[in-house]
């Protein structure tokens, strides 16, 4: 089943329009920026090592679905509030995206599945709790927007899933899922 059921286009909102942001929140966008950049670099890792021509044409889509929502933030979070360990989540999303790649489409679909899992989850977590403090509309309305494309990303990856993976390849899901909730938190304060 191919999901092609995007969310529309979404425009972000401009940020000297928006009232101060709490420092909470401010950590959160550090995090989501960076996890951005980090999946953008997944996928140009996936590109640089995979040659399947089913995984380049799954990793050049999302790479731009990836890149939409990194432009987003960018219009959102000041330069000077982007997490400063950038660099390394560069490097450390290429190796995720490119290590699988060399593997195959197994590999890359069941590393997207771990990520985008993580990422459904994380998104929801603001997403909540700017629903409990009934704060930034607008900036929910962001995330939500978001998180719809990465659960769709998700679903694809699930759905091209050849069989079910196996020991090795669930340890190496289970270390991008833990990987990515590390740098969450690295994130959201440096």
């Amino acid at each position: 089943m191919t999901h092609d059921r995007r969310p529309p286009a979404y425009t972000a909102p401009i940020l000297s329009t928006l009232p101060p942001l709490p420092d909470w929140l401010v950590g959160e966008l550090r995090s989501d920026h960076a996890g951005e950049t980090g999946a953008v670099m997944i996928y140009r890792g996936i590109l640089a090592t995979c040659r399947d021509p089913g995984v380049v044409d799954f990793a050049r889509r999302h790479m731009a679905t990836e890149q939409g929502h990194l432009d987003l933030l960018n219009l959102l979070l000041p330069a000077h509030q982007h997490s400063r360990l950038l660099p390394i989540w560069r490097v450390a999303g290429w190796l995720t995206g490119a290590l699988p790649g060399l593997f195959g489409p197994r590999a890359v679909y069941a590393t997207i599945d771990a990520v985008e899992t993580f990422v459904d989850h994380h998104y929801q977590q603001q997403i909540d709790r700017l629903d409990a403090e009934s704060i930034h509309p607008e900036i929910r309305a962001l995330l939500a927007h978001c998180q719809a494309e990465e659960v769709h990303h998700r679903d694809e990856a699930r759905d091209a899933a050849t069989a079910p993976a196996g020991a090795l390849l669930r340890a190496w899901a289970w270390l991008v899922g833990n990987g990515s909730a590390a740098a969450v938190q690295a994130a959201r304060r440096i």
